[in-house]
């Protein structure tokens, strides 16, 4: 909205030409829903202190969690909507890509908000049933990706690419049937590996900031050009530097906007960190961590980083694939492989302080982080 304003006024008062470029709208979302959580956390932990809205404990996790029972929870509603409003007033909303990113996000965390309720209304760990989440995240992204390949404002194709090859040496064009349940896969997986591996004071929201990051990163270099005149001979040159087929990257013409999406996620999470750090003020709760989770995983897919994303993703999985695994081995052999999953409740059963943990976890998503964006040059 901010952005059209201004765009129109630029005539009339030439510093408003500042806000056609993508560089500075980044600065301005991020630091727009940093103080907007920073300024109505305190007053919403406290309306969520009067309507009881408290966290609930399992009763089989570690015995250091007893004394959370009770903190604020929901607290990713305030994420949600600092990202939404950080989004709407800095991003080009004629952009079809800032639309469907936005709807996926707020679907997600709408499913998360139905969840979070349902503990709370019944005082247990046992929310909306894992079948009817998981229809419903399916449907969510399966109605995306119908938009992606039929509607004209998405140029949207089943190529996908490999990380640390040249996309100019490796496509690979998958037969729709294949294509889009894997990205169905991917988005709900996020989203749900994302819900799991919140279960410590900041430890999602760590890598959520370092993957929006490298999204932020990864979208702008998809889609922009720069341009700059020379002169030569007397005469006027334009020269043209396409970010993305220097890197060769997939190039996805539009996705630019979606960094300041991704700014706005990263204002946001810092902004709850202030109140999530040890010992949290309050959590982020299923609001938030499946609507961040969703909205990552809708990044992967849009910016055509798919595979790549099992890198910047890769904490994530981790934490996923230690339940599966745990479910599974128990199942089968009436063994546990872990002391308790997700993986991170086994390094606490170990005695790892949970500060020790959430840190730790950090380092391995930066790493992971700087992995992916090392293979743009190794290509």
């Amino acid at each position: 909205m901010l952005f059209k304003l201004f765009f129109l006024l630029k005539d009339e008062f030439s510093p408003f030409n500042l806000f056609r470029y993508v560089s500075f709208r980044v600065i301005a979302s991020l630091l727009t829903s940093l103080f907007i959580c920073l300024l109505l956390y305190p007053w919403f932990i406290k309306r969520l202190q009067r309507r009881q809205i408290g966290q609930v404990i399992r009763e089989d996790g570690p015995e250091s969690h007893f004394s959370k029972a009770g903190t604020p929870t929901m607290g990713g509603v305030l994420m949600l909507f600092s990202v939404v409003i950080s989004t709407l007033l800095w991003a080009d909303m004629s952009n079809a890509y800032v639309g469907l990113v936005l709807a996926m996000t707020v679907g997600f965390g709408v499913v998360g908000f139905i969840d979070d309720a349902q503990k709370l209304r019944g005082q247990s760990t046992a929310g909306l049933s894992g079948k009817a989440r998981l229809a419903i995240e399916f449907a969510l992204s399966g109605a995306m990706m119908y938009l992606l390949f039929t509607h004209e404002a998405f140029g949207f194709t089943q190529t996908m690419y490999l990380p640390f090859v040249s996309t100019e040496k490796f496509s690979l064009a998958l037969p729709l049937w294949i294509y889009v349940p894997f990205a169905m896969v991917l988005i709900t997986g996020t989203g749900n590996a994302t819900n799991l591996t919140d279960g410590l004071d900041g430890l999602a929201i760590g890598p959520v900031i370092i993957a929006s990051g490298t999204f932020l990163f990864l979208a702008y270099a998809s889609a922009t050009v720069l341009g700059y005149e020379d002169v030569v001979a007397g005469e006027t040159v334009v020269h043209q530097f396409d970010m993305a087929r220097y890197l060769m990257i997939p190039k996805v013409p539009g996705v630019q906007e979606l960094a300041i999406f991704c700014a706005a996620i990263i204002g946001a999470g810092i902004g709850f960190l202030w109140y999530n750090t040890f010992p949290a003020q309050v959590f982020m709760g299923d609001v938030g961590s499946l609507s961040l989770g969703g909205a990552l995983g809708t990044m992967a897919v849009v910016t055509k980083h798919e595979l790549l994303s099992g890198i910047i993703f890769g904490l994530f999985l981790v934490e996923a694939l230690s339940v599966i695994i745990q479910t599974t081995s128990y199942k089968l052999t009436g063994k546990r492989v872990f002391r308790m999953a997700p993986i991170h409740h086994h390094y606490e059963k170990k005695g790892w302080s949970e500060p020790r943990i959430v840190v730790r976890f950090w380092i391995v998503a930066a790493m992971l982080s700087l992995v992916a964006l090392a293979s743009l040059k190794i290509r």
